[in-house]
Formats: structure tokens, sequence, C-alpha cells
């Protein structure tokens, strides 16, 4: 019945002359999601419409996980005529009430809610409002008007070619287009927080790289697919995801060898920052991102965040910092990453673990144990076996 989804964004529309670039971010983005031919994406003044043939279940999904997107309305597009636009509205409010459940004898209320950007339409907004709403009680027995409460909102907008009616507002994920806030690089680690950090990141508008440590054959071939399990849920949101997989064997082997032990998960922590700031440099990321929360474990204290903060130079986001362990699975239930992250294989961080990690580090205990690698030497034949996995939708 629907030819057409009427987008909505939000705090877009509140960034002045740079508006039209976060519009045409979105536009692009929505595109991408759909598939590219299979859906014509328009700009007409605060709204981006989408018209598609395709199974409307599946156009609704895909653009409901765009992030950007605040609303999504299925709607009719109609001529700019006052019989075309009151026969559209019944047809929508039919439609609206055939999906409402109602306790036996309760009456169906509703609401028309009129907007004319077009001032050249010859009546106003109220006067719309009456035409329509007078309209549909002539012709839908049963039917009562609350202005208050309405079960049903019938709306119209008219716009300079069409008018376009519609009923449902259905959420979407809000935030900004991804791509519009810069590149950042993910340290997706295979377990639940990261990958909601992530996904946090890219609702900013960040478009996300990610980097996985991986310790072959200590963490399996199994461990890594995980991880790239969770990539592609979280393409979902995005075009796809560039992965790239450290050989982090040697490293952790050696800090083992060399290192005190309770200082190990410390230095483990600093290497791995030091090798995604030189992976960020090359893929053109300007800040790294990691699911730490402040507490959650001994690596994540101020005392070992700044430690460990201490050996780059670039931008580390936490977006998770004020999220406890119930929030943080309660969100990655809601995007789907939740039951990959679960599954039984370790990763990199869970191995060599020390019994009793120092949770204050002082920088000059670690600079003293470090002297003991070859930092250099080790970075270097890390990053000489690492390689990048274009993983899409």
């Amino acid at each position: 019945m629907y030819n057409t989804y009427m987008i909505r964004y939000g705090e877009i529309g509140l960034k002045g002359k740079n508006r039209p670039a976060f519009e045409r971010r979105l536009m692009g983005n929505i595109s991408r999601a759909l598939g590219m031919g299979f859906a014509r994406v328009q700009r007409v003044y605060g709204r981006i419409l989408v018209e598609s043939d395709a199974d409307p279940a599946r156009i609704i999904g895909k653009l409901s996980k765009v992030f950007g997107i605040v609303g999504i309305s299925p709607a009719l597009r109609l001529p700019l005529t006052e019989q075309a636009i009151c026969d559209g509205a019944l047809a929508v409010l039919k439609d609206a009430a055939a999906r409402v459940q109602m306790a036996v004898g309760e009456p169906l209320t509703f609401k028309v809610e009129a907007r004319r950007s077009n001032k050249q339409f010859p009546r106003t907004s109220p006067e719309i409002n009456g035409l329509v709403g007078a309209y549909l009680l002539d012709n839908f027995p049963g039917l009562q008007v609350d202005v208050h409460t309405p079960r049903i909102k019938v709306r119209v907008e008219i716009r300079e070619q069409n008018a376009f009616v519609y009923a449902d507002d259905i959420p979407g994920v809000g935030g900004l287009p991804v791509g519009a806030s810069g590149k950042a690089l993910l340290l997706l680690s295979g377990g639940i927080d990261s990958p909601v950090a992530g996904w946090m990141a890219m609702k900013r508008g960040i478009e996300i790289e990610a980097v996985h440590f991986h310790s072959f054959p200590f963490t399996g071939e199994k461990s890594l697919e995980k991880v790239r399990d969770l990539c592609r849920i979280l393409t979902g949101y995005t075009a796809q995801i560039t992965l790239h997989v450290v050989h982090f064997t040697d490293i952790q082997k050696e800090i083992q060898r060399s290192c005190p032990e309770e200082l190990r998960v410390t230095i483990m922590r600093r290497m791995m920052f030091r090798l995604a700031a030189r992976i960020a440099e090359d893929a053109g990321a300007l800040a790294l991102v990691t699911g730490e929360s402040v507490g959650q474990v001994a690596s994540q204290t101020l005392e070992s965040m700044r430690v460990i903060n201490q050996v780059i130079d670039i931008p580390v986001l936490r977006p998770l910092v004020g999220m406890d362990k119930h929030e943080i699975i309660s969100r990655a239930k809601v995007i789907g990453t939740y039951e990959t992250s679960v599954l039984p294989y370790e990763d990199c961080c869970t191995l060599f673990l020390p019994k009793h990690p120092a949770t204050r580090p002082r920088p000059d205990q670690v600079l003293e144990a470090e002297k003991a690698l070859d930092v250099e030497d080790l970075l270097a034949g890390a990053l000489e076996r690492t390689v990048a996995e274009n993983i899409k939708q």
C-alpha cells in the first residue's frame, strides 16, 4: 500500500550551515544500507524520502539500523488535491486501525495533525485538520476525536510537489550518520564490552576500523571467527568494517618471560596501545576506541589508564566509561552482539593473567620493567604479521 518511507532526523537539523553535508552523508548511508539501485533517496526540507518496491519489513529493518535516523514512517505520496488527501488519509486510518488492540466496547479515537510547508496550498494547517477529520468521521463508523491521547494520529504533510499521509512512527537509532565525525580504530577483544563501545562510537558518526590481538595457538580459529562474527553484526549498522588481526603471541610470551607478574597486564595493554596507534595512523584513524569502564578490572583503574595512555599521543575514546556491567550487557542484547560475545572462546586478554595484577601501577615501575623488552623489535615483528580483512554485511 505504501510507496514512500518518510525519514526524520534529530540533531542533524541543528547543524546550521553544515546541515546539508550531514544530510548528504545520511542519504549515502541509506542508499548503501538498502543496496544501490533498490531504492530512490530524495532530500526535501527537514526530511529524507525513500522510495522502494522491496519488502516493507526488509526496508524498515534496514533503515532502523542507520545512525542519524530518529523516525521512519511508511507514507502515501499523493497529488496536491483535497480529495486525494482525504482518500489517502482514510486508507492510512483503516490500515492503522486494523493493527490497534482495543478492549470490547472501547471507541477508536484519532487526531489529524497537518503540516503545510507549501504555503501555496489554498488551505492552512488548521483547515486541513478540519477537512480531513470531518471526512474520516463521515466515512469510518464508530470513530471519535481525541486531541490529547488518540489511539491513532493521522499526519498530513503538504510539500511543494506532493502531499504525504502517514500514521506510524517507527523509531530509529538516532545519533549522527556514520562517517560524519571521522574515523577511529576499535580495540575489539571478542568480549561483551568492546563491540558495544564500537556501536556507541558509530552512533556519534564515527566510522570504525577494528584491531584484534590474536594469540595463536593459545587462542584458536574459533576465537578469531567469533571476532569476525562480531564485526559482521556491527556491519548491520554500517557498510563494512576493516579488521586488522595482529599476531600477538610473541609479545605476550616475552612479557611473561621478562616482566614482573603483577605488571604483565599493564605492560600488555601498553603494547596493544602502541600497536593500535601505529595501525590507526596508517588507516587515517584519528582516535582509538576501547570498551573500558572505570574500575571494572585491574587495567581499568584511573592509575592504570594513565600509565597505559602514556605510550601514545592519539586520543582514546571510552564510550562505556560511566556504565556498569548490567547496562553494558543490556545494550549488547539490544544491538545483537551479546549471544556471540558470550561464546566460550578465550581471547588474549584472559591468557597469562596473573593472580594479583597491579591496580595502581606507577609510571617509574612500568618503565623499569619494560627495560627487559626490546619494545621496537617486538612491535615491528607484530606489525609485519598483521593481516587486514574487509568484513561486509
